[in-house]
């Protein structure tokens, strides 16, 4: 089978864009004919074709940069198409804006949180959707509106907590929440799963299939090939914003996918382990704790090593620590009590760092959190390219930018990491989050740090990249380099890591050689439902890797 154009469309029922709806089949939700965007110089998306069924779940896929969120930010309002039409239900219709999507029924699920992050749960989802004059009735039924919801669909959000108070997920669920409140019959969710662990996951896809029972039509961009398979019923893959294939589910695999995604086929990863019990120290925490701003114990006497040449990788359900622990070895944060050691620099309480220190030490971070801590919106790529290395001689000259350098330091990073488009004039909010992100990683690891500290690197990356990206931390690793990495993808953990950490409510819980690690024991870890016969065995404490990497385990 070809998998280098539209040849390779199917024909197959319910899918082929001109095909009319039979007793059979359910009539069609949307219909794009012809959709065409460019933004300047950069065709984002050429000629597309797309039918999706009502009361169906339907898988649109293909890289970063592939015109996927173009096309649904097109559906939703957000950018008018510069020719081509859009019928819903069988209706042509001009959206011209998110008002008007919804007044057609479309809900949409940003990629990019779009939250007010000073207003609380309860107020976000509220807005724009008041029910009623007065604040305090609104409020009410709101509240109850939002309870059940909740109640409903597992997605529990404390109401009245500042959405700049919730972890990274949390943010999600109210995402979703607001969608949910407003009643779509068309759903789109841009990457839900992004940023949510794999419980939340299985979470999202039984609330999606409620919605679908109910003839609720969704639509799934996602780069992960294993959620299109396990909820989708058709799928259609975009590369370099063409429309080159569209499937039954039940009909494909992920190894097709992948390539028609890519356009040729992919390797499986398989990396060399190294043996961690003679490595020198790269990171060394000794009795870590650490309180958030409420007084909440995120970290409480964490000690572990990491080796130079070596990855440790910190499995957990989000929420549990992880992301307090990148936050103070980055020194973003101090610990309230314990201390650590890289390179050579004791931190403490009574002793403590910065980024810029750290950075200035050989301590690279990539931040979990991509837009609140990794670039800035509003920078060009070039000088989001530059974020922390601003008074590097190369790029600065008594005070003033070099913009020159800059740009071609950027374009040098863009080849390397098939950043797309390869554009450094171009605003970072632009670039969709996959992209993004391989500029963000190209940046960091660029600079050929000593000590590597990683949150959720290939976070709404796709499979092509990923592959990059793990080549990338590996040879980093083979380089002499000590990588803490922290993902919430088990899979990503167990194919990179030499050793794993598992963490439960801010405690290492578990050690364990990776290749040694087996799925099943490693969640029950996560859950801390692991029993005696797991803390005998060498899954649960893997003494012979820097004595014991366990502390606060139960015992």
């Amino acid at each position: 089978m070809s998998s280098s154009g539209k040849d390779t469309v199917s024909q197959g029922p319910g899918i082929n864009a001109g095909s009319a709806s039979s007793p059979s089949q359910p009539p069609l939700a949307i219909e794009l004919r012809n959709i065409s965007k460019s933004f300047g110089a950069v065709r984002a998306n050429s000629n597309i074709d797309l039918v999706v069924r009502k009361g169906t779940i339907h898988g649109i896929v293909g890289e970063n940069g592939a015109g996927k969120s173009t096309l649904m930010s097109i559906l939703y309002g957000f950018y008018q198409a510069d020719e081509g039409d859009v019928l819903i239900n069988g209706k042509r219709v001009r959206i011209s804006s998110s008002r008007d999507a919804i007044a057609e029924g479309i809900g949409m699920v940003h990629q990019h949180f779009m939250l007010v992050e000073n207003f609380t749960v309860l107020e976000n989802v509220m807005l724009g959707a008041e029910t009623h004059r007065l604040l305090a009735p609104g409020e009410n039924n709101a509240r109850e509106e939002l309870l059940r919801l909740a109640t409903d669909y597992g997605l529990s959000v404390d109401p009245d907590t500042l959405v700049s108070d919730l972890p990274v997920g949390e943010q999600q669920r109210t995402e979703i929440l607001k969608a949910l409140y407003r009643h779509a019959e068309i759903l789109i969710l841009d990457e839900p799963t992004g940023v949510l662990t794999p419980q939340e996951a299985d979470q999202l896809f039984r609330v999606l299939q409620a919605l679908k029972a109910r003839g609720v039509t969704v639509i799934l961009i996602t780069h992960k090939l294993r959620e299109i398979m396990d909820v989708t019923d058709t799928v259609s893959v975009l590369r370099l914003g063409q429309m080159v294939a569209h499937r039954n589910t039940a009909q494909t695999s992920m190894e097709e996918l992948a390539e028609l995604m890519v356009g040729r086929k992919l390797a499986t990863a398989s990396f060399e382990r190294v043996n961690p019990t003679a490595l020198p120290p790269g990171i060394e925490v000794r009795d870590l704790s650490y309180d958030d701003r409420l007084g909440v114990r995120r970290l409480d006497n964490v000690s572990f090593h990491v080796g130079r040449g070596e990855i440790v990788g910190i499995a957990g359900v989000a929420g549990n620590g992880q992301s307090e622990l990148l936050e103070v070895l980055s020194g973003i944060t101090p610990p309230v009590s314990g201390s650590f050691v890289i390179n050579g620099r004791e931190t403490s309480a009574e002793n403590p760092t910065s980024p810029g220190e750290m950075r200035e030490r050989k301590v690279n971070h990539v931040p979990e959190d991509r837009l609140k801590l990794g670039l800035v919106k509003a920078f060009t790529a070039a000088e989001s390219s530059l974020l922390g290395y601003h008074t590097d001689a190369k790029f600065s000259l008594r005070g003033l930018l070099r913009l020159d350098s800059i740009r071609k330091m950027c374009e040098r990073l863009m080849k390397s990491s098939d950043v797309r488009p390869a554009n450094p004039r171009l605003r970072s909010a632009s670039f969709s989050g996959g992209n993004q992100q391989k500029l963000i990683l190209a940046r960091e690891l660029d600079k050929q740090p000593e000590v590597l500290l990683i949150g959720q690197p290939t976070r709404g990356v796709d499979i092509g990249a990923i592959e990059l990206i793990h080549e990338k931390i590996v040879a980093m690793r083979d380089g002499g380099c000590a990588i803490l990495l922290v993902s919430v993808e088990l899979d990503e953990i167990m194919t990179l890591s030499d050793r794993i950490l598992v963490m439960f409510e801010g405690r290492i819980v578990g050690s364990v050689l990776a290749r040694d690690a087996d799925k099943t024991q490693l969640g029950l870890m996560m859950a801390n439902a692991h029993d005696v016969a797991d803390k005998q065995s060498g899954l649960f404490n893997d003494s012979q890797a820097y004595g014991s990497d366990v502390s606060g385990a139960d015992q």
